[in-house]
């Protein structure tokens, strides 16, 4: 019996070992991915001053469709294999024109990430783009959507000039409620546009299934706490649409979905709720609760009547269930830093 006894015991010793053994191979498989993506942008970093300084010797010029940049390809791919495509080496020269610093290179982003945000032309939000990657951790899908949905834009034109300024150089930095709402929201990846009829319902269904494209519209710090919430007050029962909880800010958000246009009433509604959690839900170290109502429209002057005398943090934003226009609202950007410039003078 002693020596079965003894056996189960040296099973379990090797069991934490075989545990301990996994957790070291991971960290350093981990630590092995990181340091080739470095070493993968740093090679063709150089790989791109190369082909600078070989320009600058008077040779011919690498534009995207010249002679050198083709046969640099086809030459490179022949010795060395796969990765030097004519856009791939065409990106390496770039890395280096817009990055002539090495140091200013993130060693948190893959090449992958910088032939995306190569691809923008404005410093200002390529900048906020390389921010966001490296302190959220975006993979290239997650950044390529967030290009596509127009973050930089949609953030800085509910901001004021300086804080586009601060959104370029440091990234979106979240100190109040005002940081986190987005006009509009975009919900292309929900499917929705497919349907030629919906309900507020099949909206909601269609966040819930989608959490993780969600919280990426959504933006940083925010984690899920339920959806059709109870509220039992005098013996009636009241749902909200949607819970979550602001790990930054430390408080619940709260969201209630419209399919049409935000009425008067909704915004009523949501004050109702926030004075709900912020008496009955919120405990010690909470900061009072926000309240987001989310229609496909508004009427500004009604929602601009209704929040008046409203001591909660009530906002009333837009949805749409599809990809904004570039050109509409690069456009819109514009206007508005040239007005905050003549603001200025």
């Amino acid at each position: 019996m002693e020596q079965n006894h003894e056996i189960i015991d040296t099973n379990k010793d090797y069991e934490e070992l075989l545990l301990k053994v996994g957790t070291t191979l991971e960290k350093g498989r981990s630590r092995v991915a990181a340091a080739l993506k470095t070493i993968m942008v740093d090679t063709y970093w150089e790989i791109g001053r190369d082909i600078v300084e070989y320009e600058q010797d008077g040779h011919e010029k690498a534009e995207y469709g010249s002679e050198v940049l083709s046969r640099l390809s086809q030459d490179l791919t022949n010795r060395y294999g796969k990765g030097f495509s004519r856009s791939n080496v065409v990106y390496m020269r770039k890395l280096y024109n817009v990055y002539p610093n090495r140091q200013t290179l993130s060693d948190q982003l893959s090449f992958s990430h910088y032939v995306e945000l190569l691809k923008i032309e404005d410093p200002m939000e390529r900048s906020f783009y390389e921010k966001e990657c490296a302190s959220e951790g975006w993979g290239v899908r997650e950044l390529k959507r967030q290009m596509k949905s127009m973050l930089f834009h949609r953030i800085a034109l509910s901001s004021d000039k300086n804080e586009v300024m601060r959104l370029a150089q440091e990234g979106q930095i979240i100190e109040s409620a005002e940081d986190i709402i987005k006009e509009p929201y975009v919900f292309e990846f929900t499917g929705l546009p497919e349907l030629p009829v919906y309900k507020e319902g099949d909206l909601e269904d269609a966040l819930t299934n989608n959490l993780s494209q969600f919280f990426l519209e959504l933006g940083k710090g925010f984690t899920y706490v339920g959806r059709q919430q109870k509220m039992v007050i005098a013996g009636r029962t009241y749902k909200v649409d949607l819970v979550f909880y602001h790990r930054i800010l430390k408080c619940f958000v709260l969201i209630d979905l419209k399919r049409g246009e935000v009425q008067h009433e909704d915004i009523g509604q949501m004050n109702f709720y926030l004075n709900y959690y912020k008496e009955e839900m919120n405990t010690e170290g909470d900061s009072d609760p926000i309240g987001i109502v989310l229609g496909a429209y508004q009427d500004k002057l009604v929602v601009q009547y209704a929040l008046q005398g409203i001591s909660n943090q009530v906002f009333v934003s837009r949805y749409q269930l599809y990809l904004p226009e570039r050109e509409q609202l690069e456009a819109e950007f514009r206007r508005f830093m040239e007005d905050s410039e003549s603001n200025k003078e």
